[in-house]
This record gives structure tokens, C-alpha cells and sequence, in this order.
């Protein structure tokens, strides 16, 4: 690389950055929640500034800490940092997917009190971000790099995402254990899943064999969705269904096999994140 690259390379990030530092409210609200936390707990002090409090972005802190993560004793930390601030910079839909992400796990979780919480300590947020990243390098052919980051993110997090799996904004993965998503998988903007979900195909066939999940459907724990099979836009899947055959939009399913049992009350069910079913 050219001395001439890296400091394009480097101006790209500094307006990236500075973009988001002005009007970022969460990035804000992340840096006065972790200020304070840093005075009232002095053993955390040192931990979140190397990880928050130093960084002068959002996504610059999201690099480093998801790079710490990653690393391994053949995968240095600041290799994976240079891929992820290359992805950041080539793709501003990423920084724009993660506030989204924040947002969601912020809102839908009701263990969650603050936009740092996710940042610091959910695996779910931590996974689906570095999903984020290997999506970027399976769409640049850059096809080796994105498995080994995809191994990594299941011996780290214990969720497994294939690189080549389309996933939208405003994601919540509660929990994240046992996720599963596959390659041809499709998962549209504001949808919900809880631990021990797989989005996976039903044998060895090839081609396109994982579910297409539409906007706003929520998935409960454990819940099985196999095959090239759609689950409509604001759908609901019970805790531990199997489901082998389409859903309708605004439809609750449950069961193995799943059946349908009753339609939904809200146009949205994950944005709720109610898990009842109907009477």
C-alpha cells in the first residue's frame, strides 16, 4: 500500500468519524453513561477507557473492541481492527446498520438500561456486528478471511452466521447462544430472535435452501425455521417450533411441526417482543 493510500485512508476515517461524533446521540449517551460508570466503579475504570472512553467515534470504539474479541494467537487484534475500519470506511451502510442494532437491543430488551450495554457485554450485538464485517468481505471475494472471522465469531460468541447470509437493520439477538443462520438465509429490517434459533436448510440440497424472514417477525427461543421457506412480514414463532412449510404475514405459528394459531395483534411483533399466544 502506497503512502498516498493510507492517508486517503486515513482522511476517509477521520470524516467518518467526525460524521458521527456531530448529532451522534447515541455515541453521546454511550460516553456519558461509561464516564460515569468509570468513577463509580474504579476496577472497571481502566477496561472502559481502553474500550469506550479513548476512542473518538462509535465505530472507532466498535473496532476495537470487537477486534480484542477476535483475536486469536494466529489472528492478531490489530489486523482484524484495519479489516473492520476498511469495511467501515468503504460501506457507511455498516455504521448505519450498528446505531440501528443499538437501538433495537436498547428498546427490546428489558434488561438493557443503557446504549453501552450492548456495546460492552451482549454477544448477540458483539456477533451480529462482525457478521456485519464478513458480509462486507464475502461481497469484496474476499471469501477465505470472511470464514476464518466466521469460525472465530462462533468460538467467540458462540453464534454462527454465514458470511454470504443477507441481514437487514434494527436486529435484536437476545441472548445469542446457538444461533444459527445459513448462507442463502435472508433476514429483513426490524426482526427479532431469540437464543438457540436456526435459519438452516433440510438436508444437502444446494442453492438457495434457508428461510426468507420478513420485516417484523419475531422468533422465539429455540424455534427451528428449515428450508427455503418464507415467514411473513410481522409473523410470530412460538419457543421451539419447527417450522418446515411458509407462514402468512401477521400469523402466529407454533408447534413440531409448527401450526398456525391465530394472527398476530401487532403490526410488529418483535418491535413488542410479546411471546404470548393467542387464546
Amino acid at each position: 500500500m502506497s503512502i498516498q493510500a493510507s492517508s486517503d485512508e486515513n482522511s476517509t476515517m477521520n470524516r467518518v468519524q467526525q460524521q458521527s461524533v456531530n448529532g451522534d446521540f447515541v455515541w453521546q449517551s454511550i460516553l456519558k453513561d461509561v464516564s460515569q460508570e468509570a468513577k463509580k466503579e474504579a476496577i472497571l475504570a481502566s477496561f472502559l477507557h481502553s474500550t469506550v472512553l479513548k476512542h473518538s467515534s462509535l465505530e472507532d470504539a466498535l473496532s476495537f473492541h470487537i477486534a480484542s474479541k477476535l483475536a486469536s494467537p494466529n489472528l492478531s487484534p490489530m489486523l482484524i481492527r484495519k479489516v473492520i475500519e476498511e469495511a467501515l470506511i468503504d460501506d457507511v451502510n455498516i455504521s448505519d446498520a450498528m446505531r440501528k442494532d443499538l437501538k433495537a437491543f436498547r428498546e427490546r430488551d428489558p434488561a438493557c438500561n443503557s446504549y453501552a450495554e450492548p456495546l460492552l457485554y451482549y454477544k448477540g450485538f458483539h456477533a451480529l456486528q462482525s457478521y456485519r464485517i464478513t458480509h462486507w468481505l464475502w461481497k469484496q471475494e474476499r471469501f477465505q478471511l470472511a470464514l476464518l472471522l466466521q469460525n472465530r465469531i462462533s468460538e467467540a460468541f458462540g453464534v454462527d452466521i454465514h458470511p454470504a447470509a443477507r441481514i437487514g437493520k434494527g436486529i435484536f439477538i437476545d441472548h445469542g447462544t446457538g444461533v444459527v443462520i445459513g448462507e442463502t438465509a435472508i433476514v429483513e429490517d426490524k426482526v427479532s430472535l431469540l437464543h438457540e434459533v436456526t435459519l438452516g436448510g433440510t438436508g444437502n440440497e444446494s442453492g438457495d435452501r434457508h428461510p426468507k424472514v420478513h420485516q417484523g417477525v419475531l422468533i422465539g427461543a429455540g424455534a427451528k425455521i428449515l428450508g427455503n421457506v418464507h415467514i411473513g412480514e410481522g409473523a410470530k414463532v412460538g419457543a421451539g417450533s419447527v417450522v418446515l412449510a411458509d407462514v402468512a404475514p401477521h400469523t402466529t405459528v407454533t408447534g413440531v411441526p409448527s401450526k398456525v394459531v391465530g394472527s398476530t395483534d401487532e403490526i410488529e411483533p418483535a418491535i413488542e417482543m410479546d411471546h404470548h399466544l393467542p387464546d
